[in-house]
């Protein structure tokens, strides 16, 4: 069982560590993942430089949770309020076997009165996060624990740390068939959805370039979500089980100097890529339980400078 350690902010959390030296840091208000260093001490999440750090504020960036409600795709506070919750470890986290190292923690909240005022349904919502070299995954599980139906709207906001947005470009490289309804895209049968760094100077036919704000939802994507950044010779390859969708957010620099805890440059060195379940609801009966997977790794690449073939990246064979 993870060790819980308080800082000198006053936010308890959790540091995971692996043999070969990456380390994970869990706060348990919200259950946000807000630090994954590598072996060489590179940090892979992006945080705002602007972050309160004090108990009862959610802080912007590392991995946070959206439930029952992305975004303002409903009528609550955006985007649910598990978020501003100080979550408990869970001590049996059955089906899944019990945590029983260092790299591996498993958190719990469960619905108290004052949250049926906001939501009038009563859940446990479970998660475990686990550490590996290169490795960071996520598994929530949420149970109906009422006497009624529910559904909900799911999201896992994986806020990136990257070289320079303004030289990144989305790429579809393999065979799809998308249809555009307002800012939502639908992409099927596409193998993977590849955002990918732009040479400084070049242009590609086939990509769609960050020159301004982004704030789209991608539905029924693909699986594997790869985030290529040349300047760091870095990939992400987001793995995802549960969550069809996605979604991916970027200010730019005007909205950035009108977010309260976020820095006027920082929108330069961040992009957020959510696994997300957003068109279709999920619907839980009573004692039902949903359960999702998230698979971030980040491994040496340089593919936008030919050096390197993203199926292989990816893969594939």
């Amino acid at each position: 069982m993870a060790n819980v350690i308080q800082e000198g902010d006053g936010s308890p959390r959790i540091i995971l560590s692996e043999p070969i030296g990456s380390t994970v840091e869990v706060l348990l208000y919200g259950a946000q993942v807000v630090s994954w260093k590598n072996e060489k001490r590179e940090e892979m999440l992006f945080t705002t430089n602007k972050a309160l750090w004090k108990p009862g504020k959610p802080v912007r960036g590392g991995i946070s949770i959206c439930f029952p409600q992305f975004s303002n795709l409903g009528s609550m506070e955006q985007p649910g309020f598990v978020r501003n919750r100080m979550w408990s470890l869970d001590s049996s986290p059955s089906p899944l076997p019990p945590a029983n190292n260092q790299s591996t923690v498993d958190l719990m909240l469960k619905s108290t009165e004052e949250d049926l005022k906001s939501w009038p349904h009563r859940f446990e919502l479970r998660m475990r996060i686990s550490l590996s070299a290169g490795k960071l995954t996520v598994i929530p599980r949420v149970r109906n624990t009422d006497s009624k139906a529910f559904s909900f709207t799911f999201a896992l906001c994986n806020y990136l740390s990257v070289s320079d947005i303004r030289f990144f470009s989305s790429l579809t490289r393999y065979s799809s068939c998308w249809c555009v309804k307002c800012v939502l895209r639908a992409w099927r049968h596409l193998t993977t959805l590849i955002i990918c760094y732009k040479e400084k100077g070049t242009q590609q036919a086939d990509a769609i370039t960050f020159d301004g704000e982004i704030d789209r939802v991608y539905l029924y994507t693909p699986t594997k979500i790869a985030v290529i950044d040349h300047e760091k010779k870095r990939t992400f390859v987001l793995r995802k089980e549960g969550m069809p969708d996605a979604a991916v957010w970027n200010p730019w620099d005007k909205k950035a100097k009108a977010i309260p805890d976020f820095g006027d440059e920082d929108y330069k060195t961040m992009l957020c890529v959510d696994s997300a379940s957003l068109e279709t609801p999920i619907a839980l009966k009573p004692c039902e339980e949903w359960k999702g997977r998230q698979e971030l790794t980040a491994v040496s690449s340089s593919y936008c400078s030919g050096q390197l073939d993203p199926r292989k990246v990816l893969g594939f064979k």
